[in-house]
């Protein structure tokens, strides 16, 4: 286990095993968040953390969700801030209680706000953690499972940039400030097969 939760009456201690040398007090908050990460964020940029669904892919409903008959759902989901992408999670999720399916997929809260709702702590395991160098930026990388009775979901979260944890609001401005140039670009820049010319004058 890479992570281990431990407390008593007087103390608490969360001990992180096998991850970077380098990792930041912040980053280790977040590779310790245990079903709040999107509150984490939230709390660190100061700003709303919004879920974005880029797909997610069910199996049938043909029966109320139970052990002897459990869903599973794949999905990945973009967490953004100031229409920057902060993360990017990816998770399979096994249902085997109707409240949890009535929640997660008719309700549609997402995975930490469906333990919120149940009122639950889930049990946390840190399964993986690694860095990788992706054009340029460093990417930090954790795969998790959080588990309840009823609810298990298996996690690999993406954050595309280290540096967010370093400078923060400077960090954002200067990403957002690069999407509405890209934006602007692909506004005023007009395809080949929509000109028309008239003469010498393409319009």
């Amino acid at each position: 286990m890479l992570a281990d939760d431990s407390y008593s009456t007087t103390s608490t201690n969360v001990e992180l095993a096998c991850i970077p040398d380098d990792t930041t007090g912040l980053e280790r908050i977040m590779l310790a968040a245990q079903g709040d990460l999107q509150r984490l964020l939230s709390s660190y940029f100061g700003r709303p953390i919004f879920i974005e669904l880029i797909y997610a892919h069910c199996s049938s409903r043909l029966t109320p969700a139970s052990l002897e008959n459990p869903i599973t759902q794949s999905r990945q989901v973009h967490l953004v801030c100031s229409s920057c992408t902060v993360c990017i999670a990816t998770s399979t999720v096994t249902i085997t209680s109707p409240q949890c399916e009535r929640l997660f997929l008719d309700e549609k809260f997402p995975i930490g706000q469906t333990f919120r709702r149940l009122n639950r702590t889930p049990k946390f395991s840190l399964l993986n953690v690694e860095t990788k160098a992706i054009d340029g930026k460093r990417e930090l990388r954790r795969t998790y499972k959080l588990e309840t009775e009823g609810f298990v979901a298996e996690i690999l979260e993406v954050f595309p940039d280290r540096d967010m944890f370093i400078r923060g609001e400077a960090w954002l401005m200067e990403r957002r400030t690069n999407l509405d140039t890209t934006c602007t670009v692909a506004t005023d820049t007009k395809p080949e097969w929509l000109s028309v010319r008239k003469g010498n004058v393409v319009h």
